[in-house]
């Protein structure tokens, strides 16, 4: 018998610039999320094999990681699936289906940030100054936006119409598509999260801005989620208050190691029994 364990994520799940990556063509087996499947398989019963499904990818936010993982989902028969482990990201990152074209994911999607904006593009080759290979990428990128004909596109959203409010909407809307799919069909999953600007601004709280907002956050299931600590500290943030090592953009092997440790026990009480 094979049990699937479905990963979701960006690029802090994809495990970039770990040991293991190999120019972010792999998913990385010394990620949070493959750290939690080697302990899964270590318990497993007699009979019983587990796969590693990775959907996470560079770059993507909440909706392109809520379609992503779903549609992974329904590739396997609920009974199959062991369970669902998912890194929120950032915000500010849209998932856009677009009239088809070879360059887009599937010929469909396509993932925006601000970094494909005209403006965003200089801040991002100023942020990966140290990473040889990341400029390369993000230059790819860039091209492949370009012969699309979808950089004028990027800066008009991010120019009109991008704004905190709708971001959160949006992704809180993925959030609990998600939760209420993988309830529905009896798939046990555990949440985290890269940041807290998913939930907080500073010390506010995203949820008091009015009345929808407040009902759209209690629509989450925070019980099923693990945080690295108070006002659901994010992994990225919390790498950087605890000093462990980073690349140019990302905490490194040793952070995952421990962030495994933490997150073990809720692991195993929400996806990892029998």
């Amino acid at each position: 018998m094979s049990k699937k364990i479905i990963a979701g994520g960006c690029s802090f799940t994809f495990g970039h610039e770990l040991s293991d990556d190999v120019d972010g063509k792999i998913p990385s087996t010394k990620s949070w999320a493959y750290g939690l499947f080697a302990e899964q398989v270590k318990t497993a019963y007699p009979g019983v094999k587990y796969e590693y499904i990775p959907t996470s990818k560079a770059g993507i936010g909440n909706q392109a990681i809520a379609r992503k993982t779903f549609q992974a989902v329904s590739q396997h028969e609920p009974k199959d699936i062991q369970g669902v482990v998912v890194m929120w990201s950032f915000i500010s990152r849209y998932d856009w289906a677009m009239p088809r074209h070879r360059l887009l994911e599937d010929t469909r999607w396509l993932s925006i940030s601000p970094w494909d904006t005209t403006d965003g593009s200089i801040e991002a080759f100023r942020t990966m100054q140290g990473s040889e290979t990341q400029q390369e990428h993000w230059r790819t990128r860039q091209d492949s936006i370009e012969e699309m004909g979808l950089k004028s596109f990027a800066n008009a959203i991010y120019k009109y119409a991008a704004n905190e409010y709708h971001e959160l909407y949006l992704s809180w809307k993925s959030i609990i598509w998600l939760q209420n799919l993988l309830e529905k069909k009896g798939i046990k999953y555990m949440f985290t999260l890269a940041d807290n600007s998913l939930f907080y601004k500073e010390f506010a709280q995203h949820k008091d801005q009015d009345s929808f907002m407040n009902a759209l956050y209690n629509e989450i299931d925070f019980t099923k989620w693990f945080s690295f600590g108070e006002r659901m500290m994010g992994f990225n943030q919390w790498s950087i208050m605890e000093n462990y090592e980073r690349g140019t953009t990302h905490p490194l092997d040793k952070a995952h190691e421990d962030a495994i440790k933490l997150m073990l026990p809720t692991y195993k009480k929400l996806v990892g029994g029998k």
